[in-house]
This record gives structure tokens, C-alpha cells and sequence, in this order.
């Protein structure tokens, strides 16, 4: 199993937590941990500290033939998945909290969670709708 396939496989246990699991007390204990989104950066520093240089002058200096170049490869392809993997990881992870925080219903944010992993900023941007309805609601 390559890198850039076993970056979603180490982030899914948590996302069927978040999902399928919101109110069982293991979850929130388990989701506490501001270290879940690590597993799925372990490919992504695996992908890129052998890159570091190469990747880090393309960051410096940012061209979209040189970046297009550079996620043409296995390595780079793999690493920005597995970055996207991480992040979305972390967001849903707030998300999951402050949906708690403000008591909304895990029936609305489930189906958001899902939305989040295939579409991220669409989830991201529901969830922020929702959560402004529920602050006017409660205001």
C-alpha cells in the first residue's frame, strides 16, 4: 500500500466516530485529542521530508508550471492528498465540537460531516450556515 493510499484509511476510523458514533462517550474523549488529524500527516512528512528542498523552493516562490510539475509525480500527488485528508480531518473535528457546543443535533451534522469529506469547503461553508442559524435561534 503506497502512501498516498493509506493516508484516508488512517483518518476513517475517526470519521466513522464523528459520524456514525457522535454521542458515544468514547468519541468525545477519542476526538479531545488535538493529535487525531496526526496519522494522516505521518504520509504526508513521510511524502515530503524526502522532498523537502524541492517542495519548500516551489513554496517559496509560487509558479503553476512548477507546482503542476511537482503534483504530476506519485510523491506530490500523495502529499497533497494526504495534507487535504489531515486538514479536513481537523476541520470536521471543530465542526464536531462546536456542533456539541451549541447544541446541534447530530442528525444535521452528520450528513454535513459526510458532505465534508467528499466536498470539504461546501461542508465547511453548510456547517458555518447552520451554525449561524442556531446562534440566531438560541440569541
Amino acid at each position: 500500500m503506497t502512501l498516498f493510499s493509506l493516508a484516508f484509511p488512517l483518518a476513517a476510523p475517526f470519521w466513522a466516530l464523528l459520524i456514525l458514533a457522535p454521542k458515544w462517550r468514547w468519541t468525545s474523549r477519542i476526538m479531545a485529542s488535538p493529535w487525531v488529524p496526526l496519522l494522516p500527516l505521518a504520509c504526508y512528512f513521510a511524502l515530503e521530508l524526502p522532498h523537502f528542498g524541492e517542495w519548500g523552493r516551489a513554496m517559496l516562490s509560487p509558479d503553476l508550471a512548477v507546482l503542476r510539475t511537482l503534483l504530476a509525480t506519485p510523491w506530490g500527488a500523495g502529499l497533497v492528498w494526504a495534507h487535504l485528508i489531515a486538514f479536513d480531518l481537523f476541520i470536521a473535528r471543530w465542526m464536531y465540537f462546536e456542533a456539541r457546543a451549541r447544541e446541534i443535533s447530530p442528525w444535521i451534522v452528520s450528513p454535513i460531516l459526510v458532505l465534508t469529506i467528499f466536498l470539504s469547503p461546501f461542508g465547511l461553508v453548510v456547517f458555518l450556515v447552520v451554525r449561524a442559524v442556531r446562534i440566531r435561534s438560541l440569541a
